[in-house]
């Protein structure tokens, strides 16, 4: 029998090494004439009662340990469980029950993992499949469905599913949409998966491996980069195209900006009558008069724009922003398009501000401009004000931002219910795709037009979506509805208008919605089925499963950092540095310039502070430009152009072939391991 300093170092050792399992399973099938090592075992004449084998298992397993330290644990294993000793003798080996343990269970684990990644990589295959299907049908790709008709032939309605549908001559129906049933069951496919625990566990070491990919490909060719990139000609992240694809244009110029104009204007136009209040017309003298201010008063502080600490975490108080001096009567005369003076005061700033871009050539910009719904006629006057004021620019696409906000239109009484706002929203553009001498300048506005946004603050209360909630015409009461329920019915009113103006030769329109700024997750999940990117996305961290699919599909995230840090998240824990090293298609973009930045060109403010705070290299900036392009809704010839012919190439986008290659190879080893997993089995 081991003595007691035997037993309590053996014990010492087991608790150390977790080998109580081992233990216990030596000590099944110890037999008498076994030997561990090569040393010799207890004499054989022990008693063979179940406390003498732990007794004599223990003493063994405290030989092994000194084994072990002294490098033998290969040799001491394999004299264990093949019966022959470093002593150059063979004993018999017993039984080995551990042997056909281990070895029956590890095959029922080997069975049990790949049927688990077989239905890991279907699930991913399958949400895949289905954002596919609608991105298709609401032809928001290059492949697109077409109408099989003639030009001329069509008509159109509103049907009882708050949908357009387009008709022939023989009126049938010639246009798809997804039916809202169909979506809800799609989404749900979306949330069981990415909340099921095999499957985000598997995404999340997948991230983490591409994470890890990055630094060693850092490590090993970011001076080799550097070292290509500074012999590309006339290339460096100053020209090279950038497109600020997430900017408001009631916010696009910084404080300074607007405090020189309102300056400029109260001392050339003092008596210009710029609003009427209580049936009385005021002049713009009179309106600063009542609010006992001179152009000498006003200063940056006085106009109070710039968001402060006070607005972190409050987005009603960030609205209030826009609001020049607190004054909501000035944000009427100076940033608004629809106004007494018809928004002259709004088009000759906007001007000014795109005549900046214009004046860098390699910045560009996408403008979100609002369309409220509340009324038929928004879009003949929205477009009256860009073509009378020769709003154009090479430079500039314009995106219609829809605020979701029928909750407050219905208690005031301006719309009777939610079908009512689709119809004041799609209803005039199926009109000018039919004949578009009825709106002819809102049929030459739209060939700007790139897309729609879906706007509001994402962290208010909602209901969730169901399949058994009421069509838009019955949605009567003053709730608003759900995210989801939105984004629903935007892409699905865009599927017939797209697939028809595609058909006619106009230019169709994409859905790239604000989503997980705050709020809920699901927001994303209704965005990854029904939009073509999205602006922030911040919110993608929580749920890897989700981000390790917005990677597969390379959906573009414009995400705003300086706009997040203000309202959400510390500057340092906005993941926009994790999302790009792990080759998610993300980019910056400004958001709202008068309430976050500082300088006339806020879009290369945005790409210094990030280069300051995650060390962006000079190529790092370059290919977050590149994905701005692609991102964008520029023609594709101007993206080939300034691009790629047939993708991003170092000469135009001053990346080197080492980076281009390397995230490309990334992501097709990434797609063809889904592949594989959901075949496997």
């Amino acid at each position: 029998m081991p003595d007691g300093f035997d037993l309590a170092c053996a014990l010492m050792f087991l608790e150390a090494s977790g080998c109580f399992g081992f233990m216990l399973a030596y000590t099944i099938q110890i037999m008498p004439n076994d030997s561990l090592f090569g040393l010799e075992t207890p004499p054989k004449d022990y008693g063979n009662t179940i406390s003498n084998n732990i007794a004599n298992t223990l003493h063994n397993l405290m030989i092994a340990s000194a084994a072990v330290q002294a490098g033998g644990m290969v040799a001491g294993i394999m004299a264990h469980f093949t019966g022959y000793t470093l002593a150059g003798e063979n004993y018999k080996a017993g039984p080995s029950i551990v042997n056909s343990y281990f070895a029956n269970k590890d095959k029922k684990v080997e069975l049990e993992d790949a049927e688990e990644r077989r239905r890991i990589g279907k699930a991913f295959i399958h949400c895949m499949e289905l954002r596919q299907k609608y991105i298709k049908l609401s032809c928001q790709c290059e492949q697109v469905t077409e109408i099989d008709c003639a030009y001329g032939d069509f008509n159109f309605r509103l049907e009882s599913s708050g949908i357009y549908a387009v008709y022939n001559e023989s009126k049938q129906r010639v246009s798809s949409s997804p039916t809202f049933s169909e979506f809800c069951t799609d989404l749900d496919f979306i949330l069981d998966t990415i909340a099921n625990g095999p499957v985000k566990t598997w995404a999340y070491r997948q991230l983490k491996y591409l994470d890890t990919k990055w630094q060693m490909n850092a490590l090993e060719n970011e001076h080799k980069e550097l070292l290509q990139s500074r012999v590309v000609p006339h290339r460096d992240l100053y020209n090279v195209r950038k497109v600020d694809g997430h900017v408001h244009l009631a916010s696009a110029m910084n404080e300074k900006h607007l405090l020189r104009f309102i300056k400029h204007k109260l001392k050339s136009e003092p008596d210009r009558v710029v609003i009427v209040r209580d049936g009385k017309t005021l002049t713009l003298h009179q309106v600063f008069e009542s609010l006992n201010l001179t152009a000498y008063d006003l200063s940056i502080d006085t106009l109070d724009v710039h968001a402060e600490k006070d607005e972190y975490r409050r987005f009603d108080r960030l609205n209030l922003k826009y609001n020049p001096v607190g004054q909501s009567r000035l944000r009427e005369i100076f940033l608004k398009t629809d106004n007494y003076i018809n928004g002259a005061f709004f088009a000759e700033i906007t001007k000014e501000v795109i005549s900046d871009l214009e004046q860098t050539k390699y910045q560009m910009a996408e403008y979100r401009v609002s369309i409220y719904g509340h009324s038929s006629d928004e879009w003949d006057k929205l477009a009256t004000w860009v073509v009378d004021n020769d709003i154009f620019s090479d430079n500039v696409r314009w995106l219609i931002q829809i605020p979701r906000l029928y909750n407050v239109y219905k208690a005031n009484g301006i719309v009777s219910n939610f079908e009512q706002l689709l119809a004041n929203i799609f209803g005039p553009l199926f009109e000018v795709t039919r004949d578009p001498s009825t709106h002819p300048k809102l049929h030459l506005f739209l060939q700007r037009v790139v897309g729609l946004d879906s706007v509001d603050d994402e962290s208010k209360h909602e209901c969730q979506l169901q399949m058994d909630l009421p069509l838009p015409r019955e949605w009567d009461n003053d709730k608003a509805p759900p995210y989801a329920y939105y984004c629903y019915y935007l892409m699905a009113n865009l599927c017939p208008l797209n697939q028809w103006r595609n058909i006619c030769g106009y230019s169709t329109f994409a859905f790239r919605p604000h989503s997980g700024e705050a709020g809920s997750t699901d927001h994303l999940a209704a965005a990854f089925l029904s939009a073509q990117s999205i602006n922030h996305g911040a919110l993608l961290h929580k749920v890897p499963a989700l981000q390790y699919l917005f990677y597969l599909q390379q959906i573009g995230l414009a995400m705003s950092p300086l706009s997040n840090n203000a309202l959400f998240q510390v500057y340092k824990n906005i993941p926009f540095n994790k999302f790009f090293q792990r080759g998610l298609n993300t980019t910056l973009s400004t958001d709202d310039p008068l309430q976050f930045h500082y300088t006339r060109e806020p879009l290369m403010e945005e790409y210094s502070v990030a280069a300051q705070i995650w060390k962006y290299t000079s190529v790092d900036m370059c290919e977050l430009a590149k994905n701005s392009v692609i991102q964008s809704g520029f023609s594709k010839e101007e993206k080939r152009r300034w691009v790629g012919e047939h993708g991003p190439e170092t000469e135009k986008t001053n990346i080197p072939e080492s980076r281009l290659e390397y995230r490309h190879a990334t992501l097709d080893k990434e797609k063809l391991k889904v592949l594989e997993m959901s075949r496997c089995g």
